[in-house]
């Protein structure tokens, strides 16, 4: 039983090695090839930018993610978002209400601009 399941590895792990370059190449090729012909479709007859390489079509996909999020299973929120997902009861919904008003009591915008200025 154990050979059985070190051969699955044994396979699988060079598999993966060999396979998760081609999945980004692929991604690369795909993902900038279709913000390059987006791009050149409708930018230079609209503006009159000039017209992207493949390369730059990924770089501006990149760009979008890091400035937008995308691609996975959802952007942003932090801890306190889960929170607000956590809440199903109404005593939850109020404990969370409470939390959120001692942690911004007496911040107004004319209090954080006196408390810099000082």
């Amino acid at each position: 039983m154990k050979m059985k399941r070190f051969l699955k590895w044994y396979y699988i792990v060079p598999l993966a090695i060999v396979a998760a370059p081609i999945m980004i190449a692929l991604f690369v090729f795909i993902g900038g090839g279709l913000v390059m012909l987006l791009w050149n479709w409708l930018l230079p007859p609209l503006f009159g930018w000039p017209q992207i390489t493949l390369l730059q079509g990924f770089g501006l996909l990149a760009l979008c993610r890091i400035l937008f999020g995308g691609f996975g299973k959802g952007g942003g929120g932090g801890p306190g978002q889960r929170k607000h997902q956590m809440c199903k009861s109404p005593e939850d919904k109020e404990r969370l209400r409470e939390d959120i008003r001692d942690r911004f009591a007496g911040r107004t915008p004319a209090a954080e601009e006196s408390a810099r200025v000082e």
